[in-house]
């Protein structure tokens, strides 16, 4: 099989994508007048610029690390899991379940390791339904994640309206938690950077989803666990010839990308809106495909492709601000180009990388 040395494949591949998608968008934003180098300035310093922006854009990579993560476990053993959303969702049931039981007694230190594990298990259980389906009843995991998507989002409506919501109030969402139970905000440690981030909800799950990224290569990389996954994936015939379940691995790995997609919620949730509200994942669990595409379903390729959708979605919103002909629409264009290039076409330019760097080892490709 032809392969490409590691910094082509995790590195320049990756760059060349991403150069076309903006390339791309730099020329719908010259087709209705405006320039696109100005647009460009205009996403960083939105993204980067100032502290508020900055908090912002680490918040949205946050959300968009978990996503990435949980995809990536389940693409290790060749299983397409597209129903982060939904398991979001109801691992935001479960975190926000444990606030509203706990906040009055406990602070925050105390009842996250709680929310973190109710959201992880109510993720997990919305995770593995599919994969066991898929293990033991043929039951296709893209069809079944799908519908477990809306099956999701129907019953997370039906939750709150019918049963966690005050009593009164026209907003269909649960009480807000107590102040013991917010997650505190990273301003002292940006603060050490010289960097102010205001009203941004950056919190520090941040942080744990920088561990959760390195467990996560621990797991697949360095564990028995994970070289059956990896084995499993590459070659389920002959995991199979070697004594490793299909239906343990299957259900595993959907278990554990349910329980890390579960686990995004409490950033909403705990750092930012305080309580069980509509659309907890906003997008991420969608947008947590492109990004394991984009990082090759590797920790670290995930952790930087989020920091780029992190960059779009709030430089995207400073561009849409402040160049009144590029609508918010356009802004989702744009990230829609950056996704369909890194996602869907990501082996676009993989051949002719292929035959370079074969010619370049004398007609012989790279091993």
């Amino acid at each position: 099989m032809n392969t490409l040395p590691k910094w082509v494949e995790y590195g320049l591949l990756p760059a060349v994508n991403l150069a076309v998608a903006f390339l791309v968008a730099g020329l719908v934003v010259l087709m209705i007048g405006e320039n696109p180098l100005e647009a460009v300035r205009l996403i960083v310093y939105g993204a980067f610029g100032y502290g508020e922006g900055i908090g912002f854009t680490l918040y949205y990579a946050t959300n968009f690390i978990f996503t990435g993560l949980a995809v990536a476990v389940a693409f290790h053993a060749s299983q397409f899991n597209i129903g982060g959303e939904g398991q979001a969702y109801v691992g935001g049931l479960g975190a926000g379940l444990v606030c509203l039981a706990l906040d009055r007694y406990l602070s925050w230190w105390t009842i996250l390791p709680f929310a973190m594990l109710g959201g992880a298990l109510f993720g997990c259980v919305w995770g593995a339904i599919p994969g066991w389906l898929q293990a033991r009843r043929g039951a296709h995991v893209v069809i079944t994640t799908i519908m477990f998507n809306y099956i999701a989002a129907s019953m997370m409506s039906y939750l709150i309206v019918n049963h966690l919501k005050v009593q009164g109030d026209a907003s269909v969402q649960s009480r807000t938690f107590e102040a013991d139970a917010r997650l505190p905000h990273l301003e002292g440690l940006m603060g050490l950077f010289g960097q102010d981030i205001g009203g941004a909800p950056l919190n520090i799950m941040f942080l744990i989803a920088l561990v959760a990224a390195v467990l996560v290569w621990v797991l697949i990389w360095r564990t028995k666990l994970g070289y059956e996954i990896r084995v499993f994936g590459a070659n389920p015939d002959a995991a199979r010839y070697a004594g490793i379940s299909a239906t343990r691995i299957i259900v595993t790995v959907m278990a554990l990308s349910g329980a890390l997609a579960g686990l995004m919620a409490l950033n909403p949730v705990m750092g930012e809106q305080n309580r069980i509200f509509l659309d907890i994942p906003g997008g991420a669990g969608f947008v947590g495909i492109a990004v394991a595409l984009m990082g090759r379903a590797h920790p670290v390729g995930i952790v930087l492709a989020a920091l780029l959708f992190g960059v779009l979605y709030q430089g995207g919103a400073e561009l849409a601000f402040d160049m009144p002909k590029i609508s918010r629409d356009m802004v989702v264009l744009i990230q829609g180009l950056a996704i369909l290039f890194a996602g869907a076409l990501e082996y676009m330019f993989r051949p002719a990388m292929v035959r370079i760097f074969a010619r370049k080892k004398g007609g012989a490709a790279w091993t």
